[in-house]
């Protein structure tokens, strides 16, 4: 009876350490995500609703504003050899435990872009679909995928005074982003 209750003590024990070493993990990754984004954005929305110019909404999940204008990432977390292209309909992730397909993300990607255009017609706004480091893109790499260290490289914040200057401009066009915005629902687990 005592090796029973030494055995689920060590089960306990596993498991515990098995739970913590994949929170850190996500938190690290959360944190170099969050990391990069306070590098380059000057202020941000996330997971926020926009009218999407045809009396519905459309879901963001997020929106920065950044000295070369608004910016609208789609974050992708996956693992493996991803088979992507501009003009496949579906991409597949090959991973070391599993193979998954998902729904080309570009087209919604360019409705996003489209609808914050309508709220901010007069800053530039472009979009990427940013995969974290773990997506390996070695067989090609659609337009709009992008890395962090690519996004920070590309949309870095210029010296203090010419980034006053920018966000004197474009902070009138930002604020009614922000009014246009509502947050997003989120989901509910059912009891």
């Amino acid at each position: 009876m005592n090796y029973y209750y030494l055995a689920a003590f060590a089960a306990a024990i596993v498991a515990t350490l098995l739970v913590l070493t994949l929170v850190k993990r996500w938190r690290r990754s959360r944190g170099g995500l969050e990391q990069t984004l306070r590098t380059i954005a000057v202020d941000s929305l996330e997971d926020i609703l926009l009218p999407d110019g045809m009396g519905g909404q459309i879901h963001l999940q997020h929106v920065l504003l950044t000295a070369k204008g608004l910016v609208v990432l789609e974050l992708k977390t996956v693992k493996g050899m991803v088979f992507a292209g501009d003009r496949m309909d579906q991409w597949t992730v090959i991973g070391r435990a599993r193979r998954f397909a998902f729904q080309n993300p570009q087209r919604a990607l360019y409705d996003r872009v489209a609808a914050l255009k309508t709220q901010a017609r007069d800053l530039p706004v472009t979009g990427h679909i940013l995969f974290l480091d773990e997506a390996d893109f070695s067989k090609g790499r659609p337009a709009d995928v992008i890395f962090p260290n690519e996004l920070q490289a590309r949309y870095g914040k210029p010296e203090r005074v010419e980034l006053e200057r920018l966000m004197e401009a474009f902070y009138p066009h930002w604020e009614k982003v922000q009014a246009a915005s509502k947050p997003a629902p989120r989901p509910t687990n059912p009891v």
